[in-house]
């Protein structure tokens, strides 16, 4: 035996102070017949259907509704499901910005997003990155031990000034090149988004220490080159997404790291070595998820190395006649190590800073082997990274 539209008794309840809530309510099950003592019903109710979509019989003892096409429920269409495993390999534009998960109003106008692929995109380990970056999250005001003594000579500091000037302007580049990307994910991937949007958060912070740092005890920053601009611009330069993500965060990143555990090892104060301390452990983050979304993505698109490869050569033909590494910035190196003018401490520092650039190129080079580059083409390819480091 079929059974008659639900019944809604709104009593003395009108639309116009919450009743449409108890109506939509049961509508969600189907057709319903609304009964009330308000003397405005009929009229609420025949705007109200007209709004929804619904067909409106009106009865001797009160009215029927009934979904119509106009619903927006109905024809509405489900995005996936809330969690990782709901992902969709290509999201179209007329989801838009709705939440993974969302049902979507037929007719809602699309929005582009170019970077739509989540073979370009993604990686399994995006939750756990995320997870792992905020929970790592620190506070500059109270991680840094701001008022410690900096009773080092003046020219070490002259050099200490010099490093955070090269490590802002670095970082700099490192916040521009996800925010240009992160405007450009489809909301789909919302682990992108956050990651993308935690490193930028880190970035930031970076900047701020490490300026902070310099000005301590100089109203003045260090000297910034033509090179070391010319060498990051072609970071900022390349549209795309695999190729930049490779080129900062698995090539450029990767040897800054290298770099930030050295000031943190070598730093004269425990400022300078809190700063780049935390720093890193920052973009170890980040490393991790350029070196795990690009393993994914080589694995499903075999032409993905060799325009790998091709980006480092084109780089590199870039800037052939760029002067490289500030020779202030690598002189700086060598003083910070050494920690005075004493010949035996430079000839120490000087030895340190060689040793550097040797981790560099071999963490490169194990990068590479990770992301399937043969032994001979992932040296070679690291021997044409920017001189700059980043």
């Amino acid at each position: 035996m079929a059974r008659g539209p639900a019944l809604v008794a709104l009593g003395p309840l009108g639309l116009d102070r919450g009743g449409h809530l108890l109506v939509r309510r049961a509508l969600r099950d189907g057709a319903v017949r609304v009964r009330g003592d308000h003397p405005e019903l009929a009229v609420h109710l025949r705007a109200w259907a007209r709004a929804e979509g619904c067909r409106l019989t009106a009865l001797d003892d009160g009215f029927d509704l009934v979904p119509g096409p106009g619903d927006r429920r109905v024809g509405a269409e489900s995005t996936g499901s809330v969690g990782p495993g709901g992902v969709v390999e290509h999201p179209p534009a007329r989801w838009g910005l709705a939440a993974r998960g969302a049902r979507v109003e037929a007719g809602t106008a699309p929005i582009a997003f170019d970077l739509d692929e989540k073979a370009t995109v993604w990686t399994d380990e995006l939750p756990r990155l995320y997870a792992m970056a905020v929970a790592a999250q620190w506070d500059p005001a109270v991680a840094i031990p701001w008022s410690a003594p900096l009773d080092h000579p003046e020219e070490v500091e002259d050099a200490v000034v010099q490093l955070m000037t090269y490590l802002v302007e670095n970082e700099t580049a490192a916040l521009l090149v996800p925010a240009r990307f992160l405007a450009r994910t489809h909301p789909h991937f919302r682990e992108v988004l956050q990651v993308l949007a935690i490193q930028c958060a880190d970035e930031a912070r970076h900047i701020e220490v490490f300026t902070r740092r310099a000005g301590l005890r100089r109203d003045t920053l260090g000297l910034s080159t033509a090179g070391g601009q010319a060498s990051l611009r072609t970071l900022l330069e390349e549209p795309d997404f695999a190729l930049a993500s490779f080129l900062l965060s698995v090539m450029g990143e990767g040897s800054f790291l290298s770099l930030l555990r050295f000031v943190a090892e070598h730093g004269p104060d425990p400022i300078t070595r809190a700063v780049c301390r935390l720093a890193s452990q920052d973009e170890a983050r980040h490393v991790a998820f350029g070196m795990a979304h690009l393993q994914r993505h080589a694995s499903l698109d075999p032409g993905l190395r060799p325009r790998l490869a091709a980006a480092v050569e084109r780089r590199h033909d870039a800037l052939r006649d760029t002067a490289g590494l500030n020779a202030e910035v690598f002189d700086a190196l060598v003083l910070v190590a050494a920690g005075s003018w004493a010949p035996e401490a430079i000839a120490r520092g000087w030895d340190a800073v060689q040793g550097l650039v040797a981790e560099m190129d071999l963490g490169r080079r194990v990068r590479l082997g990770q992301l399937g580059f043969p032994v001979d083409e992932a040296a070679a390819l690291s021997s044409l990274h920017t001189r700059n480091f980043m």
